[in-house]
Protein backbone atom coordinates (compact mmCIF):
# COMPACT_ATOMS: atom_id res chain seq x y z
CA UNK A 1 0.00 0.00 0.00
CA UNK A 2 1.54 3.51 -0.99
CA UNK A 3 0.13 6.34 1.13
CA UNK A 4 0.85 10.27 0.40
CA UNK A 5 0.44 12.70 2.92
CA UNK A 6 0.80 16.58 2.90
CA UNK A 7 0.19 18.98 5.63
CA UNK A 8 -1.71 22.53 4.05
CA UNK A 9 -2.37 26.19 5.11
CA UNK A 10 -1.54 27.55 8.98
CA UNK A 11 0.24 25.28 11.43
CA UNK A 12 -1.08 24.44 14.86
CA UNK A 13 0.06 22.11 17.81
CA UNK A 14 -1.63 18.36 16.83
CA UNK A 15 -1.00 17.83 13.05
CA UNK A 16 2.27 15.79 13.92
CA UNK A 17 -0.08 13.54 16.58
CA UNK A 18 -2.96 13.50 13.48
CA UNK A 19 -0.23 12.10 11.36
CA UNK A 20 1.30 9.47 13.89
CA UNK A 21 -2.88 7.83 14.15
CA UNK A 22 -2.70 7.34 10.56
CA UNK A 23 0.41 5.64 10.25
CA UNK A 24 -0.22 3.64 13.92
CA UNK A 25 -3.47 2.59 12.47
CA UNK A 26 -2.31 1.39 9.31
CA UNK A 27 1.10 -0.33 10.27
CA UNK A 28 -0.68 -2.05 12.47
CA UNK A 29 -2.51 -3.77 9.78
CA UNK A 30 -0.88 -3.54 6.56
CA UNK A 31 2.65 -5.71 6.08
CA UNK A 32 4.10 -3.83 3.08
CA UNK A 33 3.61 -0.02 3.55
CA UNK A 34 5.39 2.56 1.79
CA UNK A 35 4.39 6.62 3.03
CA UNK A 36 5.23 9.44 0.80
CA UNK A 37 5.94 12.56 2.72
CA UNK A 38 5.00 15.56 0.56
CA UNK A 39 6.81 18.72 1.85
CA UNK A 40 5.18 22.09 2.82
CA UNK A 41 1.81 21.52 1.41
CA UNK A 42 0.23 21.19 -1.70
CA UNK A 43 3.68 22.70 -2.97
CA UNK A 44 5.28 19.73 -2.33
CA UNK A 45 3.00 17.38 -4.11
CA UNK A 46 2.98 20.15 -7.29
CA UNK A 47 6.25 19.93 -7.65
CA UNK A 48 7.25 16.48 -6.53
CA UNK A 49 9.37 17.70 -3.38
CA UNK A 50 8.64 14.63 -0.94
CA UNK A 51 11.13 11.57 1.29
CA UNK A 52 9.49 8.52 2.09
CA UNK A 53 9.00 7.64 5.67
CA UNK A 54 8.46 5.04 7.61
CA UNK A 55 6.15 4.11 10.80
CA UNK A 56 9.83 4.74 12.86
CA UNK A 57 9.55 8.32 11.78
CA UNK A 58 5.84 8.48 13.18
CA UNK A 59 7.27 8.11 16.68
CA UNK A 60 7.94 9.91 19.18
CA UNK A 61 6.05 12.89 17.49
CA UNK A 62 2.74 12.63 19.40
CA UNK A 63 3.35 15.85 21.71
CA UNK A 64 5.57 17.57 18.74
CA UNK A 65 4.13 20.98 17.68
CA UNK A 66 4.13 21.71 14.35
CA UNK A 67 4.43 19.53 11.17
CA UNK A 68 7.78 17.64 10.51
CA UNK A 69 6.43 17.93 6.86
CA UNK A 70 6.54 21.56 6.81
CA UNK A 71 3.57 23.52 5.25
CA UNK A 72 2.23 26.38 2.94
CA UNK A 73 -0.48 28.48 1.87
CA UNK A 74 -1.75 27.96 -1.40
CA UNK A 75 -4.89 29.62 -1.84
CA UNK A 76 -7.61 27.62 -3.57
CA UNK A 77 -8.93 30.55 -5.77
CA UNK A 78 -5.31 30.24 -7.41
CA UNK A 79 -5.11 26.43 -7.76
CA UNK A 80 -6.44 26.79 -11.47
CA UNK A 81 -4.26 29.49 -12.19
CA UNK A 82 -0.72 28.41 -13.74
CA UNK A 83 2.74 29.13 -11.83
CA UNK A 84 5.06 32.06 -12.88
CA UNK A 85 6.65 28.97 -15.27
CA UNK A 86 3.16 28.54 -16.77
CA UNK A 87 3.13 24.76 -14.89
CA UNK A 88 -0.62 23.41 -14.32
CA UNK A 89 -0.54 22.89 -10.83
CA UNK A 90 -3.64 20.94 -10.76
CA UNK A 91 -2.51 18.40 -13.92
CA UNK A 92 0.92 18.32 -12.06
CA UNK A 93 -0.21 16.93 -8.55
CA UNK A 94 -2.22 14.37 -10.62
CA UNK A 95 0.85 13.12 -12.43
CA UNK A 96 2.99 13.08 -9.33
CA UNK A 97 0.03 11.28 -7.40
CA UNK A 98 -0.27 8.29 -10.44
CA UNK A 99 3.63 8.44 -10.67
CA UNK A 100 4.13 7.19 -7.57
CA UNK A 101 1.32 5.09 -8.09
CA UNK A 102 -0.44 6.21 -4.50
CA UNK A 103 -3.47 4.40 -2.87
CA UNK A 104 -4.61 7.73 -1.09
CA UNK A 105 -3.66 10.56 -0.87
CA UNK A 106 -4.10 12.22 3.16
CA UNK A 107 -4.56 15.59 3.70
CA UNK A 108 -4.73 17.75 6.97
CA UNK A 109 -5.68 21.27 6.60
CA UNK A 110 -8.51 23.68 6.96
CA UNK A 111 -11.01 25.55 4.90
CA UNK A 112 -8.89 26.31 1.91
CA UNK A 113 -6.82 23.16 2.12
CA UNK A 114 -10.40 21.16 1.81
CA UNK A 115 -11.85 23.09 -1.01
CA UNK A 116 -8.98 21.53 -2.89
CA UNK A 117 -8.73 18.04 -1.49
CA UNK A 118 -12.58 18.15 -2.93
CA UNK A 119 -11.39 19.18 -6.14
CA UNK A 120 -8.61 16.41 -6.29
CA UNK A 121 -11.51 14.41 -5.31
CA UNK A 122 -13.40 15.93 -8.29
CA UNK A 123 -10.32 15.02 -10.50
CA UNK A 124 -10.07 11.28 -9.69
CA UNK A 125 -8.11 10.69 -6.95
CA UNK A 126 -8.46 8.88 -3.97
CA UNK A 127 -8.82 11.74 -0.94
CA UNK A 128 -8.76 11.34 2.88
CA UNK A 129 -9.56 14.77 4.41
CA UNK A 130 -8.39 15.65 8.56
CA UNK A 131 -9.92 18.88 9.80
CA UNK A 132 -7.29 20.78 11.13
CA UNK A 133 -7.75 24.38 12.39
CA UNK A 134 -7.32 26.32 15.55
CA UNK A 135 -10.54 28.74 14.61
CA UNK A 136 -12.85 25.24 14.88
CA UNK A 137 -14.68 26.66 11.52
CA UNK A 138 -14.86 23.26 9.34
CA UNK A 139 -18.31 22.52 8.70
CA UNK A 140 -19.74 19.12 9.56
CA UNK A 141 -17.81 18.21 12.38
CA UNK A 142 -17.68 19.14 15.90
CA UNK A 143 -14.39 19.87 16.54
CA UNK A 144 -11.34 20.55 14.86
CA UNK A 145 -7.88 19.65 16.22
CA UNK A 146 -5.31 22.63 17.17
CA UNK A 147 -8.29 24.73 18.33
CA UNK A 148 -8.53 23.46 22.41
CA UNK A 149 -5.08 23.89 22.32
CA UNK A 150 -4.81 27.19 20.74
CA UNK A 151 -7.48 27.89 23.39
CA UNK A 152 -5.20 26.85 25.85
CA UNK A 153 -2.55 29.51 25.00
CA UNK A 154 -5.10 32.17 24.16
CA UNK A 155 -6.55 31.75 28.08
CA UNK A 156 -3.41 31.80 29.61
CA UNK A 157 -2.64 34.77 27.84
CA UNK A 158 -5.43 36.21 28.99
CA UNK A 159 -4.99 34.38 32.48
CA UNK A 160 -1.73 36.47 32.64
CA UNK A 161 -3.47 39.95 31.71
CA UNK A 162 -5.79 39.99 34.88
CA UNK A 163 -3.19 39.98 37.26
CA UNK A 164 -1.22 43.60 35.58
CA UNK A 165 -4.98 44.92 34.96
CA UNK A 166 -6.24 44.59 38.42
CA UNK A 167 -2.64 45.71 39.68
CA UNK A 168 -3.15 48.87 37.57
CA UNK A 169 -6.98 49.16 37.33
CA UNK A 170 -6.46 49.25 33.38
CA UNK A 171 -8.53 48.05 30.76
CA UNK A 172 -6.60 45.56 28.56
CA UNK A 173 -7.90 44.15 24.79
CA UNK A 174 -6.50 40.54 24.34
CA UNK A 175 -6.44 40.36 20.53
CA UNK A 176 -7.04 36.96 19.71
CA UNK A 177 -6.89 35.40 16.38
CA UNK A 178 -10.09 34.72 14.21
CA UNK A 179 -11.15 36.32 11.36
CA UNK A 180 -14.06 34.91 10.08
CA UNK A 181 -15.40 33.17 13.01
CA UNK A 182 -15.24 33.73 17.02
CA UNK A 183 -15.28 30.17 18.61
CA UNK A 184 -11.22 30.61 19.52
CA UNK A 185 -11.99 34.03 21.11
CA UNK A 186 -15.93 32.58 22.60
CA UNK A 187 -13.82 30.04 24.30
CA UNK A 188 -10.72 31.38 25.54
CA UNK A 189 -13.22 34.01 26.87
CA UNK A 190 -15.66 32.81 28.62
CA UNK A 191 -12.57 30.26 30.05
CA UNK A 192 -10.58 33.25 31.42
CA UNK A 193 -13.18 35.06 32.45
CA UNK A 194 -13.49 38.68 29.70
CA UNK A 195 -15.92 40.67 30.71
CA UNK A 196 -16.53 41.95 26.95
CA UNK A 197 -16.14 39.38 24.17
CA UNK A 198 -16.17 40.85 20.93
CA UNK A 199 -16.72 38.05 17.53
CA UNK A 200 -17.13 38.82 14.16
CA UNK A 201 -20.77 36.80 14.10
CA UNK A 202 -22.14 39.37 16.37
CA UNK A 203 -21.58 43.24 15.25
CA UNK A 204 -20.76 45.33 18.47
CA UNK A 205 -21.90 48.91 19.26
CA UNK A 206 -19.35 51.13 20.74
CA UNK A 207 -22.05 52.88 23.03
CA UNK A 208 -22.45 48.90 24.33
CA UNK A 209 -19.00 48.13 24.66
CA UNK A 210 -18.54 51.57 27.15
CA UNK A 211 -21.27 51.07 28.64
CA UNK A 212 -20.22 47.29 29.92
CA UNK A 213 -17.22 49.30 31.02
CA UNK A 214 -18.86 51.93 32.60
CA UNK A 215 -21.27 49.38 34.42
CA UNK A 216 -17.96 47.95 35.61
CA UNK A 217 -16.42 50.77 37.21
CA UNK A 218 -19.39 51.98 38.81
CA UNK A 219 -19.71 48.67 40.71
CA UNK A 220 -16.11 48.91 41.89
CA UNK A 221 -14.20 46.98 39.28
CA UNK A 222 -11.08 48.68 38.52
CA UNK A 223 -10.70 47.40 35.75
CA UNK A 224 -12.05 45.72 32.49
CA UNK A 225 -10.67 42.76 30.18
CA UNK A 226 -12.06 42.44 26.63
CA UNK A 227 -11.14 39.47 24.37
CA UNK A 228 -11.83 40.55 21.23
CA UNK A 229 -11.19 38.33 17.95
CA UNK A 230 -9.16 39.82 14.82
CA UNK A 231 -12.54 39.91 12.52
CA UNK A 232 -14.52 41.86 15.07
CA UNK A 233 -16.66 44.39 13.28
CA UNK A 234 -19.20 46.98 14.53
CA UNK A 235 -22.51 47.41 13.57
CA UNK A 236 -21.98 50.39 10.98
CA UNK A 237 -19.53 48.61 9.09
CA UNK A 238 -21.12 45.57 9.29
CA UNK A 239 -23.75 47.17 7.09
CA UNK A 240 -21.66 48.07 4.12
CA UNK A 241 -20.48 46.44 1.33
CA UNK A 242 -17.80 44.19 0.88
CA UNK A 243 -16.18 47.42 -1.43
CA UNK A 244 -17.44 49.93 0.90
CA UNK A 245 -15.63 48.18 3.50
CA UNK A 246 -12.47 47.33 1.71
CA UNK A 247 -12.39 51.16 0.88
CA UNK A 248 -12.58 52.02 4.21
CA UNK A 249 -9.99 49.69 5.99
CA UNK A 250 -7.55 51.09 3.31
CA UNK A 251 -7.71 54.35 5.27
CA UNK A 252 -7.71 52.98 8.56
CA UNK A 253 -4.90 54.25 10.57
CA UNK A 254 -5.15 51.67 12.77
CA UNK A 255 -2.95 47.84 12.66
CA UNK A 256 -6.26 46.21 14.34
CA UNK A 257 -9.65 46.68 15.19
CA UNK A 258 -8.51 45.87 18.80
CA UNK A 259 -5.92 49.05 19.04
CA UNK A 260 -9.11 51.11 17.27
CA UNK A 261 -11.09 49.86 19.95
CA UNK A 262 -8.25 50.98 22.52
CA UNK A 263 -8.20 54.73 21.12
CA UNK A 264 -11.85 55.16 21.55
CA UNK A 265 -12.49 53.20 24.69
CA UNK A 266 -9.77 55.89 25.99
CA UNK A 267 -10.81 59.10 24.34
CA UNK A 268 -14.16 58.59 25.64
CA UNK A 269 -13.88 57.48 29.16
CA UNK A 270 -10.00 58.42 30.14
CA UNK A 271 -8.50 55.71 31.21
CA UNK A 272 -6.22 54.05 30.28
CA UNK A 273 -6.25 51.06 27.88
CA UNK A 274 -3.19 48.39 26.58
CA UNK A 275 -3.49 45.89 23.76
CA UNK A 276 -2.11 42.97 24.17
CA UNK A 277 -1.63 40.66 20.89
CA UNK A 278 -0.88 36.35 21.64
CA UNK A 279 -0.38 36.57 17.92
CA UNK A 280 1.06 33.11 16.50
CA UNK A 281 1.84 32.08 20.00
CA UNK A 282 -1.84 30.54 19.64
CA UNK A 283 -0.35 27.86 16.90
CA UNK A 284 2.51 26.94 18.78
CA UNK A 285 3.61 24.62 21.69
CA UNK A 286 2.93 20.91 22.00
CA UNK A 287 -0.83 19.73 21.49
CA UNK A 288 -3.00 19.66 24.63
CA UNK A 289 -4.14 16.29 26.05
CA UNK A 290 -7.63 16.55 24.09
CA UNK A 291 -5.91 17.26 21.36
CA UNK A 292 -3.30 14.13 21.24
CA UNK A 293 -7.10 12.11 22.01
CA UNK A 294 -8.52 13.55 19.14
CA UNK A 295 -6.04 13.15 16.48
CA UNK A 296 -5.42 9.53 17.81
CA UNK A 297 -8.78 8.68 16.82
CA UNK A 298 -9.16 10.79 13.78
CA UNK A 299 -6.13 9.34 12.36
CA UNK A 300 -6.72 5.83 13.43
CA UNK A 301 -10.37 6.68 11.64
CA UNK A 302 -8.85 7.72 8.37
CA UNK A 303 -6.25 4.58 8.72
CA UNK A 304 -9.59 2.27 8.66
CA UNK A 305 -11.34 4.28 5.63
CA UNK A 306 -8.46 3.42 3.94
CA UNK A 307 -8.24 -0.27 4.75
CA UNK A 308 -11.62 -0.09 3.91
CA UNK A 309 -11.68 1.31 0.33
CA UNK A 310 -13.80 4.87 1.57
CA UNK A 311 -12.76 7.39 -0.12
CA UNK A 312 -13.85 11.06 -0.91
CA UNK A 313 -14.17 11.78 2.11
CA UNK A 314 -13.26 13.96 5.71
CA UNK A 315 -13.09 12.54 8.97
CA UNK A 316 -15.29 14.26 11.19
CA UNK A 317 -16.33 14.02 15.13
CA UNK A 318 -19.99 14.49 15.94
CA UNK A 319 -21.60 13.37 19.03
CA UNK A 320 -18.11 12.12 20.22
CA UNK A 321 -17.81 9.82 17.52
CA UNK A 322 -15.75 9.66 14.21
CA UNK A 323 -17.98 9.86 10.92
CA UNK A 324 -17.27 9.96 7.61
CA UNK A 325 -18.26 12.96 6.06
CA UNK A 326 -18.33 13.57 1.91
CA UNK A 327 -15.77 16.29 1.48
CA UNK A 328 -18.25 17.40 -1.85
CA UNK A 329 -21.04 18.04 0.82
CA UNK A 330 -18.75 20.32 3.57
CA UNK A 331 -16.00 21.58 1.02
CA UNK A 332 -16.34 25.55 0.99
CA UNK A 333 -18.88 25.56 4.09
CA UNK A 334 -17.53 27.56 7.34
CA UNK A 335 -19.40 26.68 10.51
CA UNK A 336 -20.11 30.05 12.28
CA UNK A 337 -20.84 30.97 15.84
CA UNK A 338 -24.52 31.70 16.00
CA UNK A 339 -25.28 34.56 17.81
CA UNK A 340 -29.02 32.68 18.71
CA UNK A 341 -26.81 29.83 20.56
CA UNK A 342 -27.93 28.15 24.06
CA UNK A 343 -23.69 28.99 24.96
CA UNK A 344 -24.25 33.01 23.71
CA UNK A 345 -27.63 33.00 26.11
CA UNK A 346 -25.92 31.34 28.54
CA UNK A 347 -22.47 33.28 28.40
CA UNK A 348 -24.95 36.27 28.58
CA UNK A 349 -26.85 35.50 31.12
CA UNK A 350 -23.67 35.78 33.31
CA UNK A 351 -23.09 38.96 32.83
CA UNK A 352 -20.67 38.82 29.87
CA UNK A 353 -21.05 41.29 27.22
CA UNK A 354 -21.28 40.70 23.61
CA UNK A 355 -21.42 44.49 22.94
CA UNK A 356 -24.97 44.23 20.82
Amino acid sequence: MKIGMLTSGGDCQALNAAMRGVVKGLSNSVKDLEIFGFYNGYKGLIYDNYRKLSAADFSGILTQGGTILGSSRQPFKLMTVPDENGLDKVAAMKKNYKKHKLDCLVILGGNGTQKTANLLREEGLNIIHLPKTIDNDIYGTDITFGFYSAVNVASYAIDCIHTTASSHNRIFIVEVMGHKVGWLTLYAGVASGADIILLPEIPYDSKKVLAAIEKRHKAGKGFTILAVAEGAISKEDAKLSKKELKAKMAKEVHPTVSYKLAKMITDETGSECRVAVPGHTQRGGSPCPYDRVLCSRLGSAAAGAIMDGKFGYMVAMVNGETKLVPLGDVAGKLKMVDPKSSMIAEVKRMGISFGD
